[in-house]
């Protein structure tokens, strides 16, 4: 299923904006659910101030067509874009297919908006991987202001702000593909006096590298990214699965998220409803194999 998921009520502090996505937004939706809030002034960043790289020509950010393209992104089928990791290693985003994939983008010069969100997202992986293991998924934090947005640039954002999660990588684009990965995206952005407006997203793609889910806001509730991201771990039980395999999907699908803690925990509850299924099951198939045999025998 593919649809994107709004956050209402979202912290007008945020650098962007968060709004309903999917095939459309629904026409008695407020117009104060999409939130747009202008770009601050750059930080000074670490080790030295990053420049803003200021385009000929600077439109306007436009919010209802920023929404409209992020919306018309999922189902799309992303294209294989080259990058540089944090070491200046070039790799490719078809390296990331088998697997889910968590997207956000960021810029390097900002101060509040992007570590803030960044930093909330390192809360919801480090749930995701505790809740699924870490190698269940991988997640990339991707830097549009080309060309200062550089590896290194990538590099000392991470370390700044301690994102450090197994799996989850700070990529950089050339000048000659920023445009097109990130419309490829639907993430929509525009220079501006103080640094850049932007639409806060974050992008799941599915194991394929086709766009399932958009997410807006500086915060959200666990479940709007776990949730899928259970469904592509837990996937079918296949012939070829190991016990140990099959067990892990069964762990996977007994995760519950619980409200009170805030977190996601194991329901015991649905092992023991899965053992007792099984235990009928079988039971009911021994009988009707014994009837079965017992009736071939009489027969004969």
């Amino acid at each position: 299923m593919w649809y994107a998921v709004l956050q209402p009520g979202m912290l007008s502090a945020v650098l962007g904006m968060s709004a309903s996505a999917g095939a459309a937004l629904p026409p008695d939706t407020p117009r104060e659910a999409a939130v747009l809030v202008r770009a601050e002034a750059p930080a000074v960043p670490f080790p030295k101030p990053m420049p803003l790289e200021k385009p000929r020509v600077t439109p306007p950010f436009d919010m209802d067509q920023a929404l409209r393209l992020s919306q018309a992104a999922v189902g799309r089928q992303i294209g294989d874009y080259a990058l540089f990791d944090r070491e200046g290693r070039r790799l490719r985003l078809s390296e990331y297919r088998g697997k889910p994939l968590i997207v956000n983008f960021v810029y390097t010069g900002c101060s509040q908006v992007c570590p803030t969100t960044t930093r909330f997202l390192a809360q919801a992986i480090k749930s995701a991987q505790q809740t699924l293991g870490a190698d269940k998924f991988n997640a990339v934090t991707i830097g549009f202001n080309v060309p200062f947005d550089t590896p290194l640039a990538m590099k000392n954002f991470a370390t700044r702000h301690a994102l450090n999660l197994p799996h989850w990588e700070f990529l950089s684009p050339d000048r000659e593909t920023v445009a097109a990965l990130t419309a490829d995206f639907g993430f929509g952005y525009a220079y501006s006096a103080g640094g850049f407006d932007h639409l806060t997203q974050v992008t799941l793609v599915d194991p394929r590298g086709r766009i399932v889910r958009q997410i807006y806001g500086d915060s959200f509730e666990l479940p709007i990214l776990v949730e899928p991201l259970k469904q592509f771990a837990a996937g079918q039980p296949t012939l070829a699965d190991s016990a140990a395999q099959v067990l892990d999907k069964v762990r996977i699908l007994c995760t519950v998220y619980d409200p009170a803690l805030g977190r996601y925990r194991l329901n015991y509850g649905l092992f023991v409803a899965i053992f007792v299924g099984l235990s009928v099951i079988g039971s009911t198939g021994y009988v009707v194999f014994y009837e079965w045999r017992r009736g071939r025998r009489a027969g004969s």
